[in-house]
């Protein structure tokens, strides 16, 4: 008695797409024409604003940590 491996619930087999990964990388090649890129006085300020930032960030961040450690330390010491 033979049964088939093929039941409905199968999902039949989908045709290939023509192009694949030529199709791919010509379309990659084409959006990266597009791209406009900063000129160096752009990255330049672009740059600095991202550290200034960081600076800030990291400041806030260390007074926040010193503070809580001291009231911690003054909480927990007798």
């Amino acid at each position: 008695m033979t049964t088939s491996t093929r039941t409905s619930a199968d999902p039949t087999p989908k045709p290939r797409r023509k192009g694949g990964l030529r199709l791919f990388l010509r379309q990659v090649v084409a959006e990266l024409k597009k791209v406009v890129r900063p000129t160096r006085s752009e990255l330049l300020t672009y740059t600095w604003v991202v550290l200034v930032f960081v600076l800030a960030v990291m400041t806030y961040v260390s007074v926040i940590d010193y503070g809580l450690g001291k009231l911690v330390l003054w909480v927990f010491s007798g």
